[in-house]
């Protein structure tokens, strides 16, 4: 037994005997000594500075993260304009699509074949980004990927495993805000009946971080597709859903073309999207999903999905 402990029984033998003798038993508790009062005080005023420097540590913590973000956030950004001056990519033009303009809400054209976007002022600007220039920096460089008039307009990556560009941006730099990338197993050239593209919410808004807004009708009225260029043209995707997902759901399976799933898949989609634009994808279709995280845990992801359905072909010898 240590000697604290020693005093401390003591201290309660010594109270109990003086109540037992009458000493206000029963009537008051027996007076604390000045030296325990003091005692008590010491140990009070030890606890408080303890708190105050933890609170200390806590603050100068966050203002070190905080300031480790901006700066990755910043990097990010200066990585990502670079991006866009290597490959040569021009600023949107003012003027919207001609055929959106016409087109009424929730309506998709009558027909649904594929589209050549010779005159679709988008895919004329990708049809001049200059993948070559890209791959100099990075060979890992399969396309690019852009929602115009969002911040979405980013290259496209794709490795062997799915972990290395959560945190590593185009170039292969250590980054949180990480790069956008085929899931490792899709095709490159986008032949998949559904190709899965990856890419972080980002706080700012940056990489995938603006997919939410497609829980709304009128952000889906004014950015209605996604774009697509790699070595052999331009595709455009329109988008027919967004919505919140489990990871483990058929929107992630791999094997769908194996087992015959399309058709599940595509039932999935339009039941469980949380906007109702019209248009419905056919088994025969090609459909890309763009996932991103929702900000609440690591169980469901928020997806936003779009089918081709027009493209500009390059000259490929």
């Amino acid at each position: 037994m240590g000697s604290g402990s020693f005093y401390a029984q003591a201290r309660t033998e010594e109270y109990a005997a003086r109540a037992a003798c009458g000493a206000g038993a029963g009537k008051k508790s027996f007076p604390i000594p000045n030296s325990e009062k003091g005692s008590d005080w010491e140990v009070k005023k030890k606890w408080y500075k303890g708190f105050r420097a933890l609170l200390m540590v806590a603050a100068v913590t966050g203002i070190v993260v905080t300031s480790r973000k901006s700066m990755d956030y910043r990097k990010g950004e200066q990585s990502y304009a670079q991006a866009v001056q290597e490959a040569g990519l021009s600023p949107w033009p003012q003027e919207p699509r001609k055929d959106l303009a016409e087109r009424p809400l929730g309506q998709e054209a009558a027909s649904e074949a594929i589209e050549e976007l010779e005159t679709d002022p988008y895919a004329l600007v990708l049809a001049e980004v200059n993948l070559e220039a890209l791959r100099e920096t990075n060979g890992d460089v399969t396309g690019w990927i852009a929602i115009p008039k969002t911040d979405v307009s980013y290259p496209v990556v794709q490795t062997e495993n799915n972990t290395y560009y959560l945190n590593h941006t185009w170039q292969k730099t250590g980054s949180s805000v990480g790069a956008i990338f085929l899931e490792q197993y899709s095709n490159p050239k986008l032949s998949d009946f559904n190709t899965l593209i990856y890419g972080h919410k980002m706080r700012n808004g940056s990489m995938f971080g603006s997919l939410s807004s497609y829980e709304d009708m009128n952000y889906w009225k004014e950015h209605p597709s996604v774009y697509i260029a790699d070595d052999r043209g331009v595709y455009r995707y329109d988008i027919f859903a967004a919505y919140e997902v489990g990871v483990k759901e058929i929107v992630y399976r791999l094997d769908l073309e194996e087992q015959g799933l399309e058709q599940e898949f595509i039932r999935f989609s339009l039941e469980h999207s949380d906007i109702d634009t019209g248009i419905v994808p056919d088994e025969s279709d090609r459909i890309v999903t763009l996932s991103t995280c929702t900000g609440r845990g690591h169980s469901t992801r928020w997806i936003v999905q779009a089918v081709l359905r027009g493209r500009i072909l390059r000259d490929v010898e």
